[in-house]
């Protein structure tokens, strides 16, 4: 585990290679899993706020159980998340004709309808944050389903963190980022 700021971060982050091959997986990760994308109360505001303008881009299925349920919903474990349709798939996600999944918020936010991207557990996938009192747990979450953005990464010599550049910057800022690359660079030269 490396210590940056308030964060205890998994050298999977530095040490795992991974890159999105949506030709492979077809973006699997927002149809399967047991529970909806993780969600922050501050989100949750934010979706409820701006969920008229992201309704458009849903399809007729997500649009049904967000009216049934609303943005988001308590999953068994207690915590809050995206709604899920009754086949697992996230209320937010649509499939295109040729099985690819995207994201109908992310439409709306790249339409320029809303200025939110995505909840920030979705955009940081495979990494998973745990919170806890005084630092946060950045961790790779490994999921049978990422093979191919991990067999993609490794042929394309990308790190996990390198790929997650946009989203941890997001989350945690361009000093924390830049200083996960210092000792990434520091590991490097040191093994050489």
């Amino acid at each position: 585990m490396l210590a940056i700021q308030d964060t205890l971060v998994s050298l999977d982050l530095l040490e795992r290679h991974f890159v999105c091959d949506l030709n492979a997986c077809k973006g699997i990760c927002c149809v399967k899993g047991d529970a909806g994308a993780p969600l922050t109360d501050k989100e949750i505001d934010l979706l409820e706020n701006i969920i008229d303008d992201i309704l458009p881009y849903l399809d007729e299925e997500g649009r049904a159980m967000i009216d049934q349920k609303g943005v988001f919903e308590i999953d068994i474990d207690g915590d809050k998340g995206t709604s899920l349709l009754e086949n697992g798939r996230c209320a937010y996600a649509l499939i295109d004709e040729k099985g690819m999944v995207s994201c109908g918020i992310e439409k709306a936010f790249n339409d320029g309808a809303v200025n939110f991207k995505k909840p920030i557990s979705c955009h940081l996938y495979p990494v998973r944050i745990t919170e806890y009192e005084s630092y946060d747990a950045v961790n790779y979450n490994k999921w049978s389903i990422c093979k191919p953005a991990c067999d993609c990464g490794a042929k394309l010599n990308v790190p996990l963190y390198r790929f997650l550049k946009e989203a941890l910057t997001r989350k945690y800022g361009d000093a924390w980022y830049q200083e996960l690359e210092m000792i990434d660079q520091l590991r490097n030269q040191k093994d050489q």
